[in-house]
């Protein structure tokens, strides 16, 4: 198990039962789905690699799908942290950027398995599957407008760096894609290697947005 995967089971409230068996629902998701897909994967395979009973599913989920969501949502909170804790907002915005997107990319490529979760699967839930996804890219680009319009020029003789919500959207889609884009061509293990036109994408659509 990665260590991804061991934060999505790791237990925020020690000592409460209920948010024990509520992650190690989400591990057991991650697990079944390794295994077997979500498509052939059942609640009956969840619950047994949870170790916790089927009727302690149905007090946490009416739905696999729910669950899928759940561990989408649990994940991305923590792909989203990673991002936050590598920006300093006291450094100039060009180099926060890149060290954002390297750890945003180091996380996601820790778990091959949980990438395509989060990035194919939840696909195919269709529209709750699309309304989780449309969350979370707007918790990111949200994050990334503030962070970004929060730092600082490094430059005394020009403008900080700007982000309008549409745009920083947009960036949040552009990186997404290259994402998919490597998923699909089994390019998971060279996800450092879309540093670098990611961070020229976010420097490009901030300087448009000065204009």
């Amino acid at each position: 198990m990665s260590a991804a995967t061991e934060a999505l089971a790791r237990p925020t409230l020690s000592g409460e039962m209920a948010h024990e068996h509520y992650s190690r629902l989400l591990e057991g998701m991650a697990r079944a789905v390794a295994a077997k897909g979500y498509a052939d994967t059942t609640i009956a395979d969840i619950v047994r690699e949870a170790g916790v009973s089927r009727r302690t599913f149905y007090e946490h989920f009416t739905t696999k799908a729910e669950c899928l969501v759940s561990l989408y949502e649990a994940a991305s909170k923590l792909a989203l942290r990673a991002v936050a804790e590598a920006f300093d907002s006291a450094q100039p915005w060009h180099q926060q950027v890149e060290r954002a997107m390297t750890a945003y990319l180091d996380y996601l490529a820790q778990d091959p398995v949980l990438l395509r979760t989060l990035f194919v699967e939840i696909l195919g839930l269709g529209i709750p599957g699309l309304a989780a996804r449309r969350r979370v890219n707007g918790e990111i680009a949200s994050f990334i407008q503030a962070a970004i319009n929060n730092t600082t020029s490094g430059d005394a003789q020009g403008p900080a760096a700007h982000l309008t919500s549409e745009m920083a959207m947009t960036v949040v889609g552009g990186v997404n894609e290259l994402v998919l884009q490597a998923i699909e061509q089994d390019r998971v293990g060279d996800l450092r290697q879309l540093v670098s036109p990611a961070t020229r994408l976010v420097r490009a659509v901030a300087a448009e947005c000065l204009r």
